[in-house]
């Protein structure tokens, strides 16, 4: 009997063509939000002309039509992306991930456009110059990039071209992946425009204000990306809602907890809670309320699988998405609402104009244990660090596997360190003394990446994360990925890691980098992070124990730390000698009603640079030394059970290989003097 002929390419079913997208739910979330935005904003004040500088209603009326299409397309490019890069399954005989990008890529540029008419706009209304009026053009190409609000706008410009030009060319999951990435980037330079830039606690706002960016775009964008791409969905429309319906939970806790925040940080009396202002920011709370109640029944649904089909779905998502729409149109109004009179930074302080905080106390002993100035971004990376690691051990001893208590104790141990050095006293008198400044740098780069590598929390979220067996990109996917791709490989190089680790030092410090570090929230973020992370690189290619490229031989990584540890050496010892000031113009303009002379506390900066920085040095040396030790008993234990499974073969080979040379014969040539 013949076997039927195996089928052909051409024989093949074809990719499904893909189904128009249906954009109409898009233009009732515009609808919805601009019916809501318009008439709030005009009885919040939003939209009253001012008295000295008014640049026409057009743009007061403009900014709010602009600012709800611009959230609107910001958020759904980015859900769009989420969905074809991280919740869909691909399938030979679908185009999935293809609409996806293709949608977002629309959307994009739609984020684009708005992005560059809030810019227009925006300019006409700080300047008072009507709209396309004499001399607008000019003043805007004049102060495009002088005016820091318009500087900010002109980035996420260019960023948000980026990410529509992405979105245009990629197709493949990864390629959908690094265009996620950007478009969250692209949300960083908005979280700087808000209302209180003016005004204390600025860092805390933008804190607040960056997390519910990210919470509100993800689970907007999200939701409604899901309401378009149901359809051509089809049979994964229910794997892909579990997965987003447990990012929304994220996301629902990130938004409360923003707001939160930004209440802490934006009242200062019971007044300040009737005020316009207030009024619409009591609405979003009770539409949260109403959210995380639909989000609740929509869970419930799932687990019960009574949202198996496209219909059901449509029809529950549809309604959460136009309470989220009320949401959006309140937002709107409320970023164009004053806000309560906060209390603005003192002009009198000349350390509060370039910090941005009070002059703190003299330093003393008891102040480096009371003083504190929470830096919330800081410290919410340490408590999510901390809550995911414990979740992680959770899992694993509910399943009956064990993690050592060694590895818990230093992962917390690190974070504990990390709160204080940003938060306590090196954080607050970090900021305008160098000596305290070197304590946090040595305690974030040198000292608490050791307790954080010996925590190995690649390994425990391997262990603990769940594989993904449809070929798309999940927690530990993306983990995976990174820890094996070339690019890890290359940066985990010792040597290399070793010229980041010293030449960040270098690079940083001889630079106006340190500065823009004092003087700045971005630059003092970029700076904590970027330190953080250089001093992981390097621990890690020494003593690293979690999957990743192939560890150097024990020798080669202690030499490689004895030369870091000789140029780091080289660097405090030029600090104790150098007569020179770094940042000379901010720590001369501080005017630091106390303190040292500012070369002695510089120099004293190097002697701690060089005396307690070696510290961790030395500990990574023994840590190193130990490692080898332990190597060489790993490997003569495994030589002695490979002896005892095959009765030491190759002790006996090498013996029989001996002897066998020991009787082979020789022959001798006779001395030519004895020759006849």
């Amino acid at each position: 009997m013949e076997r039927p002929p195996r089928p052909s390419d051409a024989d093949r079913p074809a990719p499904a063509a893909a189904r128009p997208v249906p954009w109409l739910p898009v233009g009732a979330v515009l609808a919805v939000a601009l019916v809501v935005a318009l008439p709030a904003a005009a009885l919040s004040g939003a939209t009253t002309p001012l008295v000295l500088a008014d640049a026409g209603p057009l743009v007061r009326w403009g900014q709010l039509v602009i600012g709800v299409v611009h959230n609107v397309a910001a958020a759904l490019t980015i859900g769009l992306l989420l969905i074809g890069g991280f919740f869909t399954p691909e399938s030979r005989t679908s185009r999935r991930r293809e609409v996806a990008a293709r949608s977002a890529a629309i959307t994009a540029a739609v984020w684009v456009v708005s992005a560059l008419a809030q810019l227009l706009v925006g300019f006409s209304e700080v300047s008072a110059i009507p709209l396309g009026g004499d001399r607008y053009w000019d003043a805007l190409f004049t102060n495009l990039i002088g005016i820091e609000l318009l500087r900010l706008w002109s980035i996420e410009l260019v960023m948000a071209t980026g990410v529509a030009v992405v979105a245009a060319l990629v197709r493949t999951r990864g390629g959908l992946a690094w265009a996620t990435v950007l478009a969250f980037a692209t949300l960083i330079p908005i979280a700087y425009t808000g209302h209180s830039s003016g005004n204390e606690g600025h860092e805390t706002a933008v804190t607040a204000l960056a997390i519910h960016l990210v919470g509100i775009s993800a689970w907007v964008g999200g939701l409604i990306g899901l309401v378009l791409l149901r359809h051509e969905l089809g049979s994964a429309l229910t794997t892909v809602v579990q997965r987003f319906s447990t990012m929304a939970l994220w996301c629902y806790i990130a938004v409360g907890f923003s707001g939160v925040l930004f209440a802490v940080q934006s009242v200062e009396s019971l007044g300040d809670l009737v005020s316009g202002y207030w009024l619409l920011i009591w609405g979003k709370i009770a539409i949260l309320a109403v959210l995380g109640f639909f989000g609740y029944v929509h869970r419930q649904r799932l687990v019960a699988g009574g949202l198996e089909r496209s219909g059901a779905f449509a029809r529950f998502a549809i309604v959460e998405t136009l309470v989220m729409s009320v949401a959006l149109g309140l937002s709107v109004a409320l970023s164009r609402t004053p806000p309560p009179e906060l209390r603005e930074i003192d002009s009198t302080s000349t350390v509060q104009l370039l910090t941005g905080y009070p002059e703190p106390p003299p330093l003393t002993a008891a102040t480096l244990v009371t003083q504190w100035q929470v830096n919330w971004m800081m410290l919410i990376l340490a408590v999510v660090a901390v809550g995911l690691y414990l979740a992680g051990v959770v899992r694993l001893r509910g399943r009956g596997d064990r993690w050592p208590v060694g590895r818990t104790t230093a992962w917390l141990l690190g974070w504990t360190i990390f709160v204080y050095a940003t938060s306590g006293a090196p954080g607050v008198y970090g900021r305008v003394m160098f000596s305290m400044h070197m304590v946090m740098h040595m305690a974030v780069m040198m000292a608490i990446p050791i307790f954080l590598v010996l925590g190995a929390p690649i390994t425990l979220a391997l262990r603990s994360l769940v594989a993904r067996r449809d070929k798309t990109l999940g927690p530990r996917e993306v983990l995976l990925a990174i820890t094996h791709s070339r690019y890890a490989a290359m940066m985990a190089n010792p040597v290399v890691a070793s010229v980041i680790f010293f030449g960040s030092l270098v690079a940083f410090y001889w630079t106006g980098a340190f500065e823009f570090a004092l003087t700045t929230h971005t630059g003092h973020v970029l700076m904590t992070m970027h330190f953080l992370m250089a001093g992981y690189l390097f621990v890690w290619s020494l003593i690293g124990i979690d999957p990743g490229p192939p560890k150097w031989s024990a020798p080669l990584r202690m030499l490689v730390l004895l030369a870091t540890l000789a140029a780091h050496a080289f660097f405090g010892l030029a600090l104790m000698t150098g007569t020179w000031l770094l940042a000379p113009g901010f720590f001369k303009d501080l005017g630091l009603s106390w303190g040292p002379d500012l070369l002695d506390d510089q120099q004293l900066g190097g002697g701690i640079a060089w005396g307690i920085g070696e510290m961790p040095t030395l500990a990574l040396a023994m840590l190193v030394t130990l490692d080898w030790l332990r190597r060489d008993e790993r490997d003569a234990r495994r030589s002695d059970r490979q002896a005892d499974r095959d009765e030491d073969a190759e002790l006996t080979a090498y013996n029989e290989r001996l002897a066998a040379m020991g009787q082979r014969p020789t022959t001798s040539t006779p001395h030519p003097a004895t020759k006849d």
